[in-house]
């Protein structure tokens, strides 16, 4: 990629990133709010495809506050927190001063060749420009046998529920977020982020060319979320 395009990803990145520092204090609030409260049943979805043993070494990228983060310690497991916001750093390290949280952008992970048993990405995904790249950060930092726990939005599989989605997710979701929430500005770009968010099957394939292999998915609440899951040979 050349150093024009770099200096693009990178600006865009560092713009997330501002995004998120502002919504930090309420996002675990506006996350069960505007998902009518199924983002924990998405959450425990997520820990159980991760398969969570004692004394494993887990990476839970784009952690945010911490929410995504704490069942694995609950687990017994040797957990790191990373996100690329400073504004979620510190809220989480308020919430949960357990954990060890780290500033880290996906593309370009702090963290030795094949430290973590298990990797996992909730709902961060589709912010990273080149999201490809994340994926084969990701499988660098992962040991041999190691898991890729990957839960993003995706695309309803029922047509009628589909249109009512994307009605909700363009119109209803700004609205809500207007009422409730101090920059209302960023629920529309993550409304259209997930509408933009490439399907369940596309996204398989790429996960697959980024070195994972045995990638599977499992949708969830009719394909609103869907988990995907890979491991490296």
């Amino acid at each position: 990629m050349d150093s024009v395009n770099r200096a693009d990803l990178d600006k865009k990145s560092e713009e997330v990133s501002a995004m998120f520092d502002g919504v930090a204090p309420k996002y675990d609030l506006m996350n069960s709010l505007l998902s009518l409260g199924q983002d924990r049943g998405w959450r425990k979805a997520t820990v159980a495809a991760a398969e969570p043993q004692a004394g494993q070494r887990i990476l839970d990228v784009a952690a945010g506050t911490g929410a995504s983060s704490a069942p694995y310690l609950k687990e017994g497991l040797d957990v790191v927190a990373a996100d690329l916001s400073e504004g979620m750093l510190v809220e989480g390290k308020r919430r949960h001063p357990e954990i060890d949280f780290v500033r880290a952008d996906v593309t370009d992970l702090p963290f030795e060749d094949a430290e973590f048993d298990t990797v996992t990405m909730s709902f961060g995904l589709r912010n990273v420009a080149d999201y490809p790249k994340a994926l084969r950060e990701l499988h660098r930092v992962t040991k041999s046998g190691g898991t890729l726990v990957i839960c993003e939005f995706s695309t309803p599989t029922w047509t009628p529920f589909r249109l009512v989605y994307q009605e909700y997710l363009m119109r209803a979701l700004p609205l809500v977020a207007g009422l409730f929430s101090s920059n209302p500005e960023s629920y529309t770009y993550l409304a259209e982020t997930i509408s933009a968010w490439p399907d369940q099957e596309p996204l398989a394939r790429v996960i697959a060319e980024a070195g994972w292999e045995h990638v599977q998915y499992r949708n969830l609440t009719g394909g609103i979320v869907a988990l995907h899951r890979g491991s490296k040979a």
